[in-house]
């Protein structure tokens, strides 16, 4: 079900979706599939009749690729994306101030970064939410009133045919920057008053070319620069705007192509797909959840796109907020396991936030003599063998929220860190873990769930859509029996509870960690503390 061709009959009320999504950007359809694939009913609502053509992000991390796996397009990430290889920082002079290589299979079970052509991400994202039943997609509406009535949410759009009315259980808002949604329940914003207008030369290239470095940023005070790789096919270059330079000057095409040619690109040897003047922000909404109403992507947050993380955390906040949504409308949790969305993902959004403006101070240097201290100390830094990082700088440990906790309400480690994936084998299909076992609430122990609980608590697992998986080492035969068995071909799963101590380890459909157990005396704590956080009613539980 997709596009106006089913759109309803002007002035009816429309189809009674779970859950309406405001914004068909990748954020809003990540979100879509998240919750579709959880067989709720859901309904896009988009503006623009037709999708957008060019690119905007280039990039996305190991964390987002096992996110966008979840949402169905594992399969064709090569069609739009590969590998970003490496990241090289050079100042003007052209010596090299950092640099990193990027792990082909990181700790998501992904590359660390994906470069990526984002029309066809949409595309891919569009064909798969196509083939779902219960979402649909309408192209061409525009939100223009939203009612919380305390039950149910509706919202009025501005359609093809005339104005229509969608009723929903809860909407989310991810219809980006100028977010209709956001302004609707005047949720406040945080702007930090950081920005820079840089112009964004979108390129395809006449003939192939290989890059070395593959991604390149250029600290030179007189020009600060980027060249990147923008998917397979497609690259992209970014130019600061001076101090003083006017505006209607800078983003003319006739200046695109003037600073293009410091990298050597011509009309003669590429085609200027597209170049815009983009002025990068750095701000996000105070509150998340506003009654039935909750926010996503752009229209919750904005940074500047120094560290690659504006789309990224997107993807985070539909991973956070799909499974919690689904456990609400299939009432196994009540609705204040919403409040940990706005707490876990505006943490989260608050460091890539302040990493992402560290990085563009360190960038945007136009200062002569500030950008040779700076070069100083990076090179030296880089000669004593200490810039390691960066390879996933945005894996920050959950310390809020949704997470197992002492009797000071601290989380117990390893509460609250991203969970790896391995590959695994199971019954002759080898894989990533996800791609063997699907997602969702997983409980990892190296003996038999059920000599670890009573009837009572594992009933409380199933209920609550917990699936029980013993690791064992590559090479040891299947043992069968009631839990679901794989073999942990690289040992990934296994030292994760090893490092811990852990007998059980407990992660969320969002693949951070819950809690894990030495004991079957700690795993009954557990699993109590689990259903105690989503409010889950006591008759459930019996």
């Amino acid at each position: 079900m997709n596009d106006s061709a089913a759109a309803p009959a002007p002035g009816q009320e429309a189809f009674e979706a779970d859950v309406l999504v405001v914004g068909a950007g990748p954020v809003g359809l990540v979100t879509a599939l998240l919750l579709a694939r959880q067989a709720l009913r859901v309904t896009v609502l988009e503006r623009w009749p037709e999708p957008y053509p060019m690119p905007r992000a280039v990039s996305f991390d190991g964390e987002s690729a096992r996110i966008l796996a979840a949402a169905g397009v594992g399969d064709v990430v090569g069609e739009f994306g590969e590998s970003s290889r490496d990241y090289t920082w050079r100042n003007g002079e052209g010596k090299v101030l950092f640099h990193v290589d990027v792990e082909d299979v990181g700790r998501s079970g992904w590359p660390d970064s994906t470069s990526m052509y984002q029309p066809a991400l949409e595309a891919a994202l569009a064909a798969r939410a196509a083939a779902l039943p219960g979402l649909r997609i309408l192209r061409g509406y525009e939100v223009v009133a939203l009612t919380d009535h305390g039950d149910r949410v509706t919202a009025t759009a501005a359609g093809p045919d005339g104005p229509t009315e969608f009723t929903a259980s809860w909407i989310v808002g991810c219809d980006g920057a100028n977010s209709f949604v956001r302004g609707a329940v005047d949720a406040g914003m945080k702007d930090f008053g950081f920005f820079n207008d840089w112009l964004t030369c979108d390129v395809v290239l006449h003939e192939p070319r290989e890059f070395r470095p593959n991604n390149l940023q250029v600290c030179d005070p007189a020009r600060p620069r980027t060249e990147v790789s923008a998917g397979p096919g497609h690259r992209r270059w970014e130019f600061m705007r001076i101090p003083g330079e006017p505006v209607e000057e800078f983003g003319r095409a006739e200046n695109a192509w003037k600073l293009l040619a410091l990298f050597g690109i011509t009309p003669d040897n590429a085609t200027l797909e597209r170049h815009a003047v983009y002025t990068f922000q750095a701000r996000y909404a105070t509150e998340w959840r506003v009654g039935r109403v909750l926010l996503a992507g752009d229209a919750a947050h904005l940074m500047p796109p120094f560290a690659g993380q504006g789309m990224c955390s997107g993807f985070r906040d539909a991973a956070n907020l799909a499974w919690k949504l689904g456990l609400v409308l299939r009432g196994r949790a009540g609705e204040a396991l919403l409040d940990t969305y706005t707490t876990e993902r505006r943490a989260h959004v608050q460091h890539a936030i302040g990493m992402s403006m560290d990085l563009g101070r360190v960038i945007c240097q136009t200062d002569p003599k500030a950008a040779r201290d700076r070069d100083a100390i990076m090179i030296a830094t880089r000669e004593r063998g200490l810039d390691r990082g960066g390879r996933e700088p945005a894996v920050q440990q959950l310390t809020e929220g949704l997470l197992h906790r002492d009797a000071d309400g601290r989380p117990i480690a390893p509460a609250g860190e991203l969970g790896p994936q391995g590959r695994v084998s199971r019954d002759g299909a080898e894989g990533r873990l996800d791609e063997v076992l699907g997602t969702g609430f997983t409980l990892f122990t190296t003996v038999p769930v059920a000599e670890l609980l009573d009837g009572h608590r594992l009933r409380t697992l199933a209920e609550l859509g917990v699936r029980a998986v013993r690791l064992t080492p590559a090479g040891r035969p299947d043992t069968g029996g009631a839990d679901t068995t794989v073999r942990d071909l690289a040992g990934t799963h296994l030292d994760q509870l090893a490092r811990t101590g852990a007998t059980a380890l407990l992660t969320r459909p969002d693949f951070y960690v819950f809690g894990a157990a030495g004991d079957a005396a700690e795993l009954a704590r557990l699993v109590d503390a689990l259903a105690a956080q989503l409010c889950v009613p006591d008759g459930s539980r019996g």
